[in-house]
């Protein structure tokens, strides 16, 4: 996947294309030339109003050098309280390596060089968003065919850098198909450059509704191409429940109720977008309840088929991964960047296996492996192989919700339950305690698990609890050699504090925390059957199991296993606008959904909101400032709460 250079005169060359990644006479000349100037950026910049955005999308991102050259442009000229968004796409991303051997080229952008090859790990397909300069310069890379991934993308961009290698030997990159995309996504004003300066690609510009004109170009390149749109924008073709509410970019503050991880990820995301933010849970203290285990597994389970659930969770794994790294120590007791081994425990799950590795994802995100180099991995005899995420691990649930609501624009409030949520007259929205204290704020985000669905407003969502005991047993002198985490049905991590997790059962419908001697025993059973020799090493008799460490919480699933997150909508107004479904499944309406403006949602997490959480949270915020968005469009949408009720009519039945 990665992409496949070579190094002539001490210039990066792609021997796939057979061409040079930048101009011979200067890459970051020829960027600022090009891109910079010939879409006004600097003037464009500074004209930017406090708290202003402003959108850029790349058609090939190549070594990264555009974006670093757009990101120090930025920072020299926008107003400080100004946003960078910077999207772009590639096909083929260079590894870590290679990018920093490429950057090592101009030593005055080493530090956001340093910075962005930090963010870079095995990217497989799929959209992955990296937050740089404390969160005001976001970088969404579209890991993919440049049409396919514009396709998903529903953001107005400000100014598009059209790059690639030459059309004679990159077609696709300057295909009829792709300038539709980039005009969809354009604005009256949105304006191009490109140094491609062909006839061709002037004609296709212009049919696609840009205004072009011929420049000077860079170096011995005699001309370049620039162009301003002139058509109105493109509106979204989709269902109204599948639309999303107009943003609110003025709001600066927040509710959050609930303190685990979907909570604190969103209240996170929100204040670094300058929002104040009130963060509310009925317990004494942060992750008190299903996110206060002492390890959770950064564990995914992708499908070889492209499911909605696979696109969040390779989206969600790296986005987690990258907010573990700037926001808490890798020592062993807050996160472990040990790798997750998935074993192959059945003849179906070796047969998935196969053909999910046949995919050919980057070797330094998942390869397989045979039981001799999985024994080598993780330390301990295993008789079988699985699959290696070489970029997975473990983390300390508590240390990660800590570290998101560690933010002066975040005031936490404890002890107290939410017993009214209301919208007022004059727009904002109130929350009333059982302490009898009031809140209010322009945007709500409700994030309490399995408790969401208690507040009326929310009642429709059909919510699952499931009950998740894990066990804790005292390491010993074998079993510390555990390396990695393993991962079956059930799963085991290294220690922790002289401790493995064992886990979880899985009892649908089941709301009692108290603990259960006999899950336990299941739990040491099930690392029987995953890891007997680990077993062994641990000494777990069935006698002396119940004097282990064990943790109970309710972990909540949907019907269709996504989570839910976005905007809410007024559930008895939904049914009646859209009554029709249930006698015509196919019926079209040319009216919005009644959404609440500004309540939100994210909940549903199941076991995999470690993974899947801190990316709802970018979402959430995404979604209230009118930013372009983490993830691809028919991934929110597959998200959004409204789905549930549109299936209820179409299927003929109610939900509460």
């Amino acid at each position: 996947m990665s992409g496949d250079i070579d190094w002539r005169d001490g210039q990066p060359w792609s021997r796939r294309y057979g061409d040079v990644y930048f101009s011979r006479e200067g890459g970051l000349g020829q960027a600022r030339h090009v891109f910079l100037a010939g879409n006004r950026l600097a003037e464009r910049f500074a004209a930017l109003p406090p708290n202003g955005q402003f959108t850029i999308a790349e058609t090939g991102f190549g070594t990264g050098l555009s974006f670093l050259a757009a990101w120090q442009l930025f920072e020299q000229v926008a107003p400080p309280s100004a946003q960078l968004h910077f999207l772009s796409t590639e096909r083929h991303p260079l590894d870590v390596a290679q990018l920093a051997a490429a950057a090592a080229l101009w030593p005055e952008l080493a530090g956001r060089a340093a910075a962005l090859c930090a963010q870079m790990l095995a990217l497989p397909p799929g959209w992955h968003r990296c937050l740089l300069a404390g969160g005001r310069v976001g970088l969404t890379l579209l890991v993919g065919d440049a049409c396919a991934t514009l396709g998903d993308v529903t953001a107005t961009v400000d100014a598009w850098f059209l790059d690639g290698f030459t059309p004679d030997r990159n077609p696709e990159m300057w295909s009829d198909a792709l300038l539709a995309q980039i005009a969809r996504l354009s604005h009256p004003g949105t304006t191009c450059a490109t140094w491609a300066s062909s006839g061709g690609v002037r004609r296709g510009l212009i049919a696609a509704g840009f205004a072009v004109s011929r420049a000077p170009g860079f170096g011995t390149k005699w001309e370049m191409l620039r162009g301003t749109f002139s058509r109105g924008a493109a509106s979204p073709a989709c269902a109204p429940w599948l639309r999303r509410p107009a943003a609110m970019p003025d709001a600066r503050d927040a509710i959050v109720i609930g303190g685990g991880l979907a909570g604190t990820a969103a209240a996170a995301s929100l204040a670094a977008r300058g929002l104040d933010v009130t963060l509310l849970d009925r317990r004494p203290a942060l992750a008190a309840e299903a996110s206060g285990n002492a390890q959770g597994v950064l564990y995914i389970k992708p499908s070889a088929h492209g499911t909605a659930l696979t696109d969040l969770s390779l989206s969600g794994l790296a986005f987690t991964r990258r907010e573990l790294e700037r926001r808490l120590p890798a020592d062993g007791r807050a996160w472990a960047d040990c790798g997750v081994l998935a074993l192959a425990h059945d003849a179906a799950e070796a047969d998935r296996q196969t053909a999910l590795a046949a995919l050919g994802w980057p070797a330094g995100f998942v390869r397989a492996v045979g039981a001799a180099e999985a024994t080598a991995l993780a330390g301990v005899a295993l008789s079988s192989g699985g699959l290696f995420y070489g970029t997975a691990g473990w983390a300390h649930p508590p240390a990660l919700c800590g570290a998101l609501a560690d933010h002066a624009r975040i005031a936490t409030r404890f002890d107290a339950e939410v017993v009214g949520l209301h919208r007022a007259a004059d727009g904002r929205w109130r929350v009333a305690m059982s302490d009898g204290t009031t809140f209010e704020a322009a945007v709500v985000i409700v994030a309490g698990g399995f408790d969401t669905a208690r507040l009326p407003l929310l009642a429709h969502l059909p919510l699952k609890a499931i009950r998740g005991q894990i066990t804790g047993v005292v390491a010993t002198p074998d079993s510390a050699r555990l390396a990695t985490v393993l991962c079956g049905e059930s799963y085991v991590a290294p220690a922790r504090d002289g401790r493995h997790w064992l886990g979880a059962t899985f009892d649908i419908g089941d709301t009692d925390t108290r603990l259960r001697p006999s899950d336990d025993l299941a739990n040491v059973e099930a690392l029987r059957a995953l890891a007997p020799a680990l077993a062994t090493a641990l000494g777990t008799e069935a006698s002396n199991v119940v004097q282990h460490e064990s943790r109970a919480g309710i972990r909540c699933v949907t019907p269709d296993y996504l989570p839910i997150v976005g905007a809410v909508a007024d559930a008895d107004l939904f049914r009646d606008r859209f009554a029709s479904l249930a006698r015509d499944a196919t019926t079209t309406f040319d009216t919005d959904a009644p959404w609440l403006d500004g309540l939100l949602v994210s909940t549903g997490h199941g076991s995999r909101g470690l993974v899947t959480a801190p990316i709802a949270g970018e979402l959430i915020a995404s979604l209230i400032t009118g930013e372009p968005l983490p993830l691809p469009d028919r991934v929110v949408q597959a998200l959004g709460a409204a789905r549930f009720l549109a299936r209820a009519l179409k299927r003929g039945r109610t939900i509460a």
